[in-house]
């Protein structure tokens, strides 16, 4: 007799992603819900992939995002305490890599550190190296092999865990080190979504990068059919007041829409 149901397990690297949405929920996130128009920018990286140069879309989106928070590094600071916050001078991006674990296709993040600093070519290079690395199923983060303690993190109960992630969110240099202060999921990579998704962060700043769709656009009176790119920001409240949140998105607006960083 065939049954009803089946079962399946969880992978491993679930939990953490369990834990990050619980914590998460408690931040003092504004949320954003953007439309970028990024016909140009993509005109612009396919004029370059044509002259010979190795560049992609997400990896260029990283690179920008990296630039215009090196502007506005309040935007990625920690709380400290109650009076003081921690700025660091660097932009570390955590992204997600989708890499097989227990059998199944997972997204397990890894940190690119200084992104301000490196070349387009650098950051597609860490990507595609972390695509083809392989991880064990203790590994928390991709290019950081986990210590004998954070090994047993997927052992623990789950109050006891979530207990570790707030201690951990009280020591800014230590999640910095670890997890960078700032975040990109690309769900749009993985299918054509016409829409924002909401998603869950304990980074101060993070990024949901959805589908790029093709829309009218009302320009200079004139519909216009137009590339246009969904995004949910999510902005610690507690770091940044409305009025800089707002400078920081109109930066990040126009360098995003006029290509910048794409030679």
């Amino acid at each position: 007799m065939k049954h009803p149901f089946s079962y399946q397990h969880i992978p491993r690297s679930r939990i953490a992603t369990f834990d990050i949405m619980s914590v998460g929920a408690s931040k003092h996130h504004v949320s954003a819900l953007l439309e970028f128009d990024v016909t140009t920018s993509r005109q612009k990286i396919r004029e370059a992939k044509r002259n010979g140069a190795d560049i992609s879309f997400n990896a260029w989106m990283i690179k920008v995002i990296s630039n215009v928070l090196c502007k506005h590094k309040e935007a990625a600071a920690f709380l400290f305490n109650k009076k003081k916050l921690i700025i660091f001078n660097d932009i570390n991006i955590s992204v997600m890599v989708e890499k097989m674990a227990g059998g199944h296709k997972v997204p397990v993040p890894m940190v690119i550190e200084k992104t301000n600093e490196k070349s387009l070519a650098a950051i597609m290079q860490e990507i595609e190296n972390a695509k083809s690395c392989k991880i064990s199923g203790e590994d928390i983060v991709i290019n950081k092999k986990a210590s004998l303690t954070e090994s047993l993190y997927y052992h623990l109960p789950g109050f006891i865990r979530r207990w570790i992630w707030r201690m951990m969110l009280k020591s800014p240099k230590f999640v910095y080190r670890k997890m960078g202060n700032a975040i990109i999921t690309s769900v749009g990579m993985m299918g054509r979504i016409n829409g924002w998704f909401i998603h869950k962060s304990v980074h101060p700043v993070s990024f949901g990068i959805g589908s790029v769709l093709k829309k009218p656009v009302v320009i200079n009176d004139e519909i216009k059919i137009r590339e246009i790119l969904n995004m949910t920001i999510l902005v610690d409240h507690d770091v940044i007041d409305g009025a800089p949140m707002v400078r920081f998105l109109n930066d990040l607006t126009r360098a995003i829409e006029n290509g910048e960083g794409i030679n």
